[in-house]
């Protein structure tokens, strides 16, 4: 099985020929597009998205991940095996938090390069192609490495808005069973309670909650938190005691 994880949009061209290349190379390979909205260039917010959405695919999956705004400078395009299941993009802190969650993680530098590499796009010439070999046991050329590129202070949870779905609702880079159910969540100049699930809540009565892959999301019963909060992505949050 194959995964996309990109910040490409789904109404452009970039991901059809991305699975055009899939579909050359490794023909018997399942082609999954699990999120194509990371937010654009935000690096940090789709290394916090990530582990918590890969957690739901098999052990042998191959991640390819795209969210590349130095696409073309030096950063290195790697592979990681992090607890059986494979990531393939570029060095720039992407696959940051899947490696530390990992108990387990092997990194390689690839070498491989195919007869053609356009300067701006390594997701459909590089990348792609090189999860389809790894898809097919087929090795790319590779060297070990220990290293992986820094990117600051990132802790362990971000507490911050990652994403924003088209429903309005917030999710968070913090994993929910690290902090008190209990606790008051601050956001945007409010505080909102804990409820399990969105009929707990009065419509139009904002909100915080465990998604269904573990994180921290702000919501509105049938509305939409992003507008009434007036979140964005990047917005801190604290879990008040």
């Amino acid at each position: 099985m194959i995964v996309l994880f990109t910040d490409f949009g789904a109404a452009d061209p970039y991901v059809g020929q991305m699975h055009a290349v899939l579909a050359r190379a490794a023909p018997r390979a399942r082609v999954i597009d699990l999120l194509h909205t990371v937010p654009n260039f935000d690096i940090r917010s789709g290394a916090y998205l990530l582990p918590a959405l890969a957690a739901e695919f098999p052990a042998g999956s191959v991640f390819v991940g795209v969210v590349d705004p130095g696409v073309g400078d030096e950063r290195l395009p790697i592979m990681l095996q992090a607890d059986d299941r494979w990531y393939v993009g570029p060095d720039n802190g992407l696959f940051k938090i899947v490696a530390r969650r990992a108990s387990r993680c092997d990194t390689w530098v690839i070498t491989w390069r195919p007869q053609n590499l356009s300067a701006s796009f390594h997701g459909r010439d590089l990348f792609a192609p090189v999860a389809a070999r790894l898809a097919r046991g087929d090795w790319p050329a590779s060297v070990p490495t220990t290293l992986l590129t820094p990117n600051g202070d990132w802790p362990d949870d971000l507490p911050a808005i990652v994403y924003i779905d088209h429903y309005g609702n917030a999710i968070t880079g913090l994993r929910a069973a690290r902090i008190e159910m209990a606790g008051t969540l601050a956001v945007a100049g409010r505080q909102l309670q804990h409820a399990a699930v969105f009929s707990a809540v009065s419509p139009n009565m904002p909100f915080w909650y465990e998604n269904s892959i573990g994180l921290v999301e702000i919501a509105v019963n049938r509305g939409d938190a992003s507008r009434a909060l007036e979140l964005k992505i990047g917005d801190p949050v604290q879990v008040v005691a």
